[in-house]
């Protein structure tokens, strides 16, 4: 997902720009564990499912859209990263509990 993800992006060309102030973005999601951990959990995994970038993708391309594409890409790289450094969806108990392992 992660070198896929990249491999697509520079192939069509896009800056580095938005890829550097992107790519943690989806960590901001986190901010829901300060309403607890069910909140926590429901947050962070909806902003790490990749069911949402893909979406954006398609109808970034349906209406010929670059920046959405983009911020797509770059959405489902860092998904990518996450998923190969261990870091999966979290379960209502607490963060460190994910569909991975424990972190």
């Amino acid at each position: 997902m992660f070198a896929g993800s990249l491999f697509l992006y520079f192939g069509a060309d896009y800056g580095w720009l938005l890829l550097v102030v992107l790519f943690l973005a989806p960590d901001l999601s986190a901010i829901g564990y300060v309403g607890g951990p069910r909140l926590g959990a429901l947050t962070y995994d909806l902003a790490h499912t990749s069911a949402l970038p893909v979406a954006l993708g398609v109808a970034g391309m349906l209406w010929d859209s670059d920046t959405a594409v983009q911020i797509a890409l770059i959405w489902f790289a860092h998904i990518g990263l996450d998923r190969m450094l261990g870091y999966g969806l979290k379960y209502p108990t607490g963060f460190k509990d994910t569909h991975l392992q424990r972190v």
